[in-house]
């Protein structure tokens, strides 16, 4: 019996994560779900977002079921998300944009960049090093690769004109795709978050470094929907974690209108990771045929709350 670690975290994460676990148990009742409380929430009350006996517990997990979490501006916490990404090691974040518009997947690399953690703040100057490494970059290139072969081709995107470091990232993505016989481009970001939106059947998939996929995929969700259609893994040789790309939204809490979408997609992408490719494509049909019914919620242009849009998914599924 699988069990499935499930990470409420803050803000619109306990809202939109038990509907996403409600659908994961009507088509999987063989699922044993288990709860980890991580966060700011957690941070507040005991001082400790997150602990080592955290990342112990999760690590036993078949997978991980996750929210989304609030990190302050305050230098003595430490980013949640950042540290289950470097100490599980997941370090492919995979996000599928797909819609009538476009059929994308932006491969981000997950551990290094800006987001490695490595930062100096003082009163007068605060410094944050960007890290690229070969290893890195070979392994998120080789990801990124394989996923290729099986769609159309592989976009690069980089600025290494302007960044040294994405050098580095550019002719190891090259190398790998070269390698692997994949058809491939390479493109500065800026000048791709733009084309994206302009010709986004232009696209098929996508690799980056952290920070940069960050921002292109958010750009892209411009093409679904908004960032309540977007589903994400985060992959590693060992562990993963799905997660809506939506952040906590702190001010949109305990309101009922978060759009669960994009947590519900994540949990078709953890069905897909156990193997169970055909309950995935069920949650996606199941989508589908809520929207096309007419029930969307407000950011989709509709009046349903959160409770409303999960209950048109399992009526869905029921049929």
């Amino acid at each position: 019996m699988p069990r499935i670690a499930v990470v409420e975290g803050d803000g619109i994460g306990r809202e939109v994560i038990p509907v996403a676990q409600q659908i994961l148990a009507a088509v999987r009742p063989d699922l044993e779900f288990f709860p980890v409380e991580v966060g700011y929430g957690r941070w507040e009350r005991t001082g400790e977002a997150i602990t080592s006996a955290d990342i112990g517990t999760l690590k036993r997990a078949a997978a991980i079921l996750f929210g989304a979490v609030t990190t302050p501006p305050d230098p003595n916490y430490r980013s949640v998300v950042v540290r289950m990404r470097k100490d599980l090691d997941l370090y492919a974040n995979v996000r599928p944009v797909k819609g009538n518009a476009a059929d994308i997947v932006i491969v981000r690399e997950n551990t290094e960049g800006l987001y490695s953690g490595v930062e100096e703040v003082g009163p007068d100057r605060a410094t944050t090093l960007r890290i690229i490494t070969r290893k890195g970059s070979e392994r998120i290139a080789r990801f990124a690769s394989n996923l290729a072969k099986g769609r159309r081709h592989l976009t690069i995107g980089h600025k290494a004109n302007v960044i040294k470091a994405d050098t580095l990232f550019r002719d190891v993505c090259i190398s790998v795709a070269a390698e692997a016989g994949v058809p491939f481009r390479e493109k500065f970001i800026d000048a791709l978050c733009l084309d994206v939106l302009q010709h986004p059947r232009d696209y098929d998939v996508i690799v980056t470094e952290n920070m940069f996929g960050d921002i292109l995929s958010d750009v892209a969700a411009y093409l679904v929907g908004g960032l309540g259609m977007l589903p994400s893994a985060n992959i590693g040789d060992r562990h993963a974690l799905f997660e809506p790309v939506h952040g906590s939204a702190p001010k949109h809490a305990g309101k009922d209108t978060a759009n669960p979408i994009a947590a519900i997609r994540s949990s078709a992408m953890l069905l897909e990771y156990l193997d169970d490719r055909e309950n995935a494509a069920l949650i996606e049909k199941a989508v589908g045929q809520a929207l096309a019914s007419g029930v969307k919620t407000r950011d989709l242009g509709g009046t349903a709350g959160t409770s409303e849009m999960g209950k048109a998914v399992l009526a869905a599924l029921e049929q």
